[in-house]
């Protein structure tokens, strides 16, 4: 029989939101230390980082926006109860969402749990279903993932598990699809467009075609990578001069949403701001909070084809130099190591390391003298 449904008090999520927010540890590694789905643990951390600006609005303000807000819900919940009667009674429990028919069971009954289940459609298993965070053989798994696809940036699905199969590695693709989905990674190679952006998300043409770039501050490119630690994983996302390679700034989060792309956008712009930043299509970068800020800085906004790796190629090729030279050379127990990692390889990567289509020259000093690639 299962436990009784765990209830958490707002005192409870608050704490794990804050240690969510610190990001020295992955998210994962919160949800197994508090029994919780790293989801949960996600959701508070987004939900604590929107309900922040509230805390320092003025009185006033605050009250009246409180009763806009608390308007605005009576307004909705009125013409939801409206919408869910008049469908409930016309097309049955169907005309409500599966989230929507599991809230409405009440366990201690009556009638029983499995009368309720019964009669709304949903499936008793599912009610004592308690879903879990990936075990330490996924994690293991996805570190090797990422090596592969570093190597082989090529690799979908298919050809990830024969070469892992190959390996010794029983791993059916539906797995792996799945773990490459949450990893952010998918094979990149040219292909048709076949899908069109969600029309919430606004989509910014590709402008770097056939454009010459050999001046620093002409284009800056940005794009977000996988970073594996011992129980769970990062995500980094970095803002990189295009002509001369430099590291503008970056940034470390447990989770995959726009917030820490703005701040490192942020730190990049308080310096200088570029003609062109360009982008791939990802969420965190089709997001308003992001575009607000490009757009707001007066940079015109680029962002790539579907599918079209090669036109971030230069940021690409920095994510496969940090892996290779620093992190699958250390192991990064938490965010405390891989941001210290990761700072001191940025470091080394713009002021100390040659590169050789800058003539020999380091990406720091070249972007200090404001000329590109030789």
């Amino acid at each position: 029989m299962a436990g009784k449904r765990r209830r958490f008090t707002p005192e409870f999520k608050a704490r794990v939101a804050l240690e969510a927010l610190r990001e020295r540890d992955s998210v994962q590694a919160i949800a197994r230390r508090h029994e919780l789905h790293p989801n949960q643990v996600s959701t508070w951390k987004r939900q604590l980082l929107e309900g922040l600006p509230e805390v320092f609005a003025g009185g006033a303000g605050r009250k009246l926006a409180k009763e806009h807000e608390a308007k605005v819900r009576e307004l909705h919940a009125k013409i939801g109860e409206l919408t869910v009667e008049r469908d409930f009674f016309r097309r049955g429990p169907q005309a409500l969402s599966r989230a929507e028919r599991g809230r409405m069971i009440e366990r201690g009954g009556p009638p029983s749990l499995s009368r309720q289940c019964a009669l709304l459609g949903v499936s008793r298993s599912s009610r004592y279903y308690r879903p879990k965070g990936e075990s330490a053989e996924n994690l293991t798994l996805m570190r090797r993932m990422d090596e592969l696809h570093m190597a082989y940036p090529f690799y979908g699905s298919r050809q990830m598990v024969r070469h892992l199969r190959r390996e010794g590695v029983a791993a059916g693709r539906h797995r792996i699809r799945r773990l490459m989905r949450l990893m952010g990674v998918e094979a990149t190679y040219r292909r048709p467009r076949t899908s069109v952006a969600s029309p919430e998300h606004r989509v910014f043409p590709y402008l770097l075609r056939g454009l010459a770039i050999s001046r620093a501050d002409h284009v800056w490119c940005a794009d977000i990578t996988y970073v594996p630690v011992t129980q769970g994983f990062f995500y980094l996302v970095a803002v990189m001069d295009w002509a001369t390679r430099h590291v503008l700034a970056w940034r470390l989060s447990n989770t995959m949403d726009a917030s820490f792309c703005v701040d490192a956008l942020d730190d990049a712009l308080g310096r200088r701001a570029p003609e062109i930043l360009n982008t791939d299509q990802g969420a965190q970068f089709t997001s308003e909070a992001f575009a607000e800020r490009v757009l707001g800085a007066g940079v015109a906004f680029s962002m790539d084809g579907r599918g079209r790796f090669l036109d971030n190629i230069f940021i690409e090729r920095l994510w496969r130099s940090l892996k290779y030279e620093a992190v699958y050379l250390h192991e990064l127990r938490d965010g405390l190591d891989a941001e210290r990692i990761i700072g001191s390889w940025v470091d080394f990567y713009n002021e100390v390391r040659p590169h050789s289509s800058l003539g020999g020259r380091t990406p720091g000093e070249t972007y200090r003298n404001g000329t590109g690639a030789v």
